[in-house]
């Protein structure tokens, strides 16, 4: 198996090169376009938070407690003291990096479920419905931010594999096979439960049209070509006295957050 470097690397390779795609496409705004980036590249280390005191788990369930204790802290702070805040949130804090970390891997098995497509699928739906409803982001980025997460997971997945093939020996290593697959048929219980969850996930996930109409778009990708090389010099055409020069046919700022535009908000980019 690829080590921990080996997967951040290429999980942030990857993610920038579709936020590159994105960007070029001029459809999300700056701050969400970070957001779904930082997505993708958690995907590609997340099938190891299964693996127990890796650094990926205990990064994860970090990041866990501190969203939680605050969501819990802000949900009930009108009605308690200051001292019965810092409990509440500490409380919550410790019961989720260490209480709710234990629980997990008390049942969860390294190249298990977590090691399966339809895991990356669940968190996929996951990340979308965390981006709406929680973060309060329009269903458009909330979908990229799935797609994104997905990718990584996928790559994750793949690179495995990969590691898993002796080229030098022409062999197999005897964990190929168990990184990348659709669900864990030595763990059928778990596999339906997933697949179930993932099921649940679907039901309350935002709308997918936004997303869907974006991505299907002919002018974007039409955009997409024409942006693929440079019309005159590498570079050069962008730069005039050290200052970048803005083409004849940009737009002003992005100012939507979602995908694709509205017919407001791009009426409103070009005048």
């Amino acid at each position: 198996m690829a080590n921990f470097t080996t997967h951040i690397v290429t999980g942030t390779i990857v993610s920038g090169s579709l936020a590159t795609l994105t960007l070029a496409a001029d459809v999300i705004a700056p701050e969400n376009l970070v957001a779904v980036t930082m997505a993708g590249t958690l995907g590609s280390v997340l099938p190891d938070i299964d693996l127990k005191d890796s650094r990926p788990s205990r990064a994860l369930f970090a990041g866990l407690a501190v969203f939680f204790s605050f969501a819990v802290l802000f949900h009930f702070a009108p009605q308690l003291s200051i001292v019965e805040m810092w409990l509440l949130w500490l409380g919550t804090f410790l019961f989720v990096r260490y209480g709710l970390h234990a629980i997990f891997h008390r049942y969860a098995v390294h190249r298990g479920i977590w090691h399966s497509v339809v895991a990356g699928i669940f968190c996929g739906l996951l990340t979308a419905s965390i981006f709406y409803y929680a973060l309060g982001r329009p269903d458009g980025v909330a979908w990229l931010g799935a797609g994104f997460l997905f990718i990584g997971y996928l790559t994750h997945l793949i690179l495995d594999e990969i590691y898993a093939v002796d080229i030098i020996g022409n062999r197999l290593k005897a964990s190929f096979g168990t990184a990348l697959k659709l669900v864990d048929a030595r763990r059928p219980a778990a596999s339906i439960l997933m697949a179930a969850s993932a099921a649940a996930l679907l039901l309350i996930a935002p709308a997918t049209k936004t997303f869907v109409d974006g991505i299907s778009s002919r002018p974007l990708w039409t955009g997409l070509h024409e942006r693929l090389l440079p019309k005159d010099n590498w570079f050069g055409a962008f730069m005039e006295h050290g200052q970048v020069a803005a083409s004849p046919d940009a737009r002003s700022a992005i100012t939507t957050g979602s995908v694709p535009q509205s017919s407001e908000a791009t009426s409103t980019a070009t005048q």
